[in-house]
């Protein structure tokens, strides 16, 4: 009995030290793995996000974009002899009969771009080769920045660039030597329109320092017979450009009769060149004979360069459309002498609708 009560004890005392052991063992394994996966599981640290970039209000830039209104202005004496010695002081600018303050001044040349717009139809047929040598007196005039254009016109259909725009003064020679008069239905006001359009985008800048000047120099008899734009339509691209038109006018050979109630071809002629010259700040020339195209074309080339160059930014900035009437006066000179400042009739603020570029139907 004692010995089988040993042997059992004995037994049990095996088995409790097995598990004691076994346990350890587990205890051991446990840790082991832990501290392995510890290793291997690392966490990254999150990096704290940047704040997104502010800008202050002392940093804030506001663009204003003003519309910067360039004057070519001539001034003559009662004689209509150009004045020369004006200073700025001495000029006032109106608009819509508001008084403007002047920005910018020049009395030096400035790069001209003009047109030559020479009517080839039959009524010119015999003063054609003086109006080429006529031309060319104001070809040779022009300064190393200026650039000419040649165009003939007879009817709508055919108004011909001859030679684009170029400083090169055998080039515009040439091509004054390839006019020739034909037949047709003489379209003045289709020409000038498209010549005045053209003018006006050659090398046209955005900038408030674009100080070309742009001038069309229109030979003709100034009848219209059959053109697509109406004398309106004209009228209204021409407020919306800067270009001066020089006119040319042979209207002695046109019929002087009057109507019941309307003007002779003459009178309707006259009035139309003038209103041209006049709306844009330019001159008209009636010449009686050829003889007197030579002084006329001296004239002109220095009509084109002895003017002052103005520039104002309008009280009224409104972007409405409309047309604004502008004004330039100044004083008498010494002893009284009256003296006239020519330029354009006005300007149309932005915002309205453009002037058509394509041909009515």
């Amino acid at each position: 009995m004692r010995r089988v009560y040993f042997f059992g004890l004995f037994a049990l005392l095996s088995l409790l030290l097995s598990s004691e052991l076994l346990s350890n063992s587990s205890l051991a394994q446990t840790a082991g793995v832990s501290k392995v996966s510890a290793t291997t599981t690392k966490a990254t640290p999150t990096p704290t996000p940047k704040p997104a970039p502010t800008i202050r209000e002392e940093d804030i830039v506001e663009t204003v974009e003003t519309e910067l209104v360039n004057l070519n202005v001539r001034v003559i004496d009662r004689n209509n002899r150009p004045i020369n010695n004006i200073q700025e002081s001495e000029f006032k600018i109106f608009e819509d009969n508001v008084p403007q303050k002047i920005e910018f001044f020049s009395k030096s040349e400035v790069p001209t771009n003009y047109s030559l717009v020479i009517d080839n139809s039959g009524s010119l047929r015999t003063q054609i080769n003086e109006v080429i040598e006529a031309s060319k007196i104001i070809v040779s005039a022009n300064k190393p920045e200026d650039e000419t254009s040649v165009i003939r016109f007879v009817s709508s259909d055919k108004i011909e660039v001859l030679q684009d725009f170029t400083a090169n003064k055998t080039d515009l020679n040439d091509a004054l030597e390839g006019l020739y008069t034909e037949g047709g239905q003489t379209a003045i006001i289709d020409a000038v329109y498209l010549a005045a359009d053209k003018v006006t985008d050659y090398e046209k800048s955005s900038k408030n320092d674009d100080r070309k000047r742009r001038a069309l120099i229109l030979v003709s008899d100034g009848e219209d017979v059959a053109s697509y734009y109406t004398q309106q339509q004209l009228f209204d691209l021409l407020k919306e450009t800067d270009v001066q038109i020089y006119v040319v006018g042979f209207v002695k050979d046109l019929s002087a009769e009057k109507g019941f109630i309307s003007k002779s071809k003459q009178g309707k002629a006259k009035s139309f060149l003038e209103k041209l010259a006049t709306d844009t700040g330019g001159k008209a020339y009636f010449p009686n004979s050829v003889a007197e195209l030579n002084p006329i074309a001296r004239e002109i080339a220095s009509e084109l360069r002895t003017q002052y160059s103005i520039g104002y930014l309008p009280s009224n900035d409104r972007e409405d459309g409309t047309f604004r009437n502008i004004k330039v006066q100044v004083g008498d000179g010494p002893g009284g002498q009256k003296r006239i400042a020519l330029t354009r009739a006005g300007r149309i603020a932005a915002g309205g609708t453009p002037a058509p570029t394509t041909r009515p139907k």
